[in-house]
């Protein structure tokens, strides 16, 4: 239910994404951003750190996307959070630190040995830095394909790029570079919502094993000696 809750404005952001342009999905996403949190204080009566710097950055990231009507700002948000996040966990895995972020979140849940929590936290600082890296990558690809389209057409406005209605707005020679662009645009989109998505399911399912095989070898061994 909790993924669920974390999920639901990028759910939302797909869902709008779909039925108009990544602007209108952007502020639909930082609205969205805005409820989460309430709902959370409502519901806790505490905030959620992760849900505070990601409505944050969505609002300084997507805000800036909205003014400057540059798709780049929102598409480098999920790279930024989980590169915040990845060092984060980093600091406090450091020599010195008597306890990592990992163990301070969970510590009162459960006990585990002082390694097994290192471990743990390396295993979130790699999750945040490779789910940072996907992003990335699939957000440079659509820059270089907007790059390679304003190039060949530089009188493009920001309302084509808004768009890309590649056969209302380009000529025949300028479609298939405004194609690419939109093609990578999607592309990022359906990683963002569904890729990282999946990728934290799969993350958290293999962090739940290695938690149950720790917290067993951690459970007090029964008494086989005879009265």
């Amino acid at each position: 239910m909790k993924l669920l809750f974390d999920f639901f404005p990028l759910a939302l952001f797909l869902i709008v994404y779909k039925l108009s342009d990544i602007y209108m999905a952007t502020m639909v996403i930082i609205a969205a951003s805005i409820v989460q949190v309430g709902v959370h204080w409502l519901i806790h009566r505490r905030f959620e750190k992760m849900h505070l710097v990601s409505l944050g950055l969505f609002i300084v990231l997507g805000g800036m996307t909205l003014y400057l009507r540059d798709k780049r700002f929102i598409m480098w948000k999920p790279t930024i959070v989980n590169w915040l996040f990845a060092a984060a966990f980093l600091v406090t895995g450091l020599a010195g630190q008597k306890k990592t972020l990992i163990e301070r979140m969970l510590g009162s849940q459960m006990e585990l040995a002082t390694d097994v929590w290192k471990k743990l936290n390396l295993g979130w600082i790699m999750f945040f830095i490779v789910s940072g890296l996907i992003n990335w990558y699939f957000a440079q690809q659509y820059i270089t394909a907007q790059n390679a389209l304003v190039a060949a057409v530089p009188t493009v406005n920001a309302d084509q790029l808004a768009n890309l209605d590649c056969s209302a707005d380009f000529a025949t020679g300028q479609q298939a570079l405004c194609q690419e662009a939109s093609d990578r645009e999607k592309t990022w989109v359906t990683v963002k919502v569904f890729g990282l998505m999946a990728l934290t399911i799969v993350f958290i399912i293999a962090q739940s094993i290695f938690l149950m095989r720790h917290l067993k070898d951690t459970e007090p061994q029964a008494d086989t000696h005879p009265s």
